[in-house]
C-alpha cells in the first residue's frame, strides 16, 4: 500500500512507521491522520507484526498540528474540539489500545500534539538532540492528545504545570531524568537501538505484553482492590496462553523460549 505522508516498512517481526513530511517537521494534516490510523489498523490485524516502531523523517519527530493546513483568519471561529474529537483523540486511543508494544523513537523536536502522541506510546527513546515542547500555551491553547493526562502522571503536577504553562523546551536528557521517557541515545545510535528493541519485543510473548499494557494503563483509575481483581482476571487469560506453556517448558528444560505471540 502506498502512502503520501508516512512510510511503512515491514521488518522481521515488527513494523516501522515513519512520519514523512520533513519539510513541515512532520506536522499533522488530515491525510497524515488518516494514513497513520490505517497503518495502525493494518499492524493490529497482521499476526506477523508483533511490535510497532514509530519515528519521524528529517530533523524532527513531529511539530504537532500543521497550522497552515487550516483555513484561518483573524475573524474566523474554529471548532478545535471537533478536530480533537475526530482526529487526535481516536489516534491516541488507537495507540494505547494496540495489543502490541509501540515504541517511539523521537529523532528531533516533538512539539505540541507531536510530543503527546509520542508519550502515548509504550516505550519512548529519544535522540540526544531531541526536545519535548508543550507549545500550546504559545498560541493560547490547552495541551491535547492526552497531554494533561500523561504529564502529571509521568512527572508530577508541579513539573507538568511548568511544562504546560511556560512551553519551554525540555531536553531529552532532562526528560529521561524526570521519568518522561525511557532512554536517551546519541543521535546516530537512536534508530539502531530502537530497531533492536523492536526486534527483541517481537520475539516475546505478545499476548502477555498486551495484558501487561492493559493492566498498567488501568491502574491510575483503579483502587487497589479493583487493580488486584484486574490482575487476577488478566492472569487467568495469560495462564491459558500458548506462550505461557512454552515459557514454563523452556524454563524447566533450560532452553531459550520460542514464543509465538499466542
Amino acid at each position: 500500500m502506498s502512502y503520501e505522508t508516512i512510510e511503512v516498512e515491514a521488518a522481521e517481526g515488527f513494523a516501522v512507521v515513519t512520519l514523512n513530511r520533513p519539510d513541515k517537521l512532520n506536522s499533522f494534516n488530515e491525510t497524515m491522520h488518516a494514513e497513520l490510523r490505517r497503518a495502525l489498523d493494518r499492524a493490529a490485524a497482521d499476526s506477523a507484526v508483533r511490535a510497532l516502531l514509530l519515528t519521524g523523517s528529517g530533523r524532527g519527530f513531529c511539530a504537532g498540528q500543521d497550522l497552515g493546513d487550516r483555513n484561518m483568519s483573524a475573524d474566523a471561529e474554529m471548532d478545535l474540539g471537533q478536530t480533537i474529537d475526530t482526529l487526535y483523540n481516536p489516534l491516541v486511543r488507537q495507540i494505547r489500545a494496540l495489543e502490541k508494544p509501540v515504541i517511539c523513537a523521537v529523532n528531533g523536536v516533538a512539539a505540541g500534539a507531536g510530543a503527546n502522541i509520542a508519550l502515548s506510546c509504550d516505550i519512548v527513546l529519544a535522540a540526544r538532540s531531541a526536545k519535548f515542547i508543550q507549545a500550546f500555551c504559545k498560541i493560547g491553547l490547552v495541551p491535547d492528545s492526552g497531554g494533561t493526562y500523561s504529564l502529571p502522571r509521568l512527572v508530577g503536577e508541579a513539573r507538568a504545570k511548568g511544562l504546560a504553562l511556560l512551553g519551554r523546551p525540555l531536553s531529552a536528557e532532562q526528560a529521561a531524568a524526570w521519568g518522561l521517557i525511557w532512554e536517551v541515545h546519541d543521535d546516530a545510535a537512536l534508530m539502531p537501538a530502537a530497531r533492536e528493541l523492536a526486534a527483541h519485543l517481537a520475539t516475546q510473548p505478545t499476548r502477555g505484553l498486551a495484558l501487561i499494557k492493559q493492566a498498567l494503563q488501568a491502574s491510575s483509575q483503579n483502587s487497589l482492590d479493583q487493580q488486584l481483581d484486574l490482575e487476577r482476571d488478566l492472569q487467568r487469560i495469560a495462564g491459558r496462553s500458548e506462550d505461557y506453556r512454552e515459557g514454563v517448558a523452556a524454563f524447566l528444560e533450560k532452553r531459550q523460549a520460542d514464543f509465538k505471540g499466542r
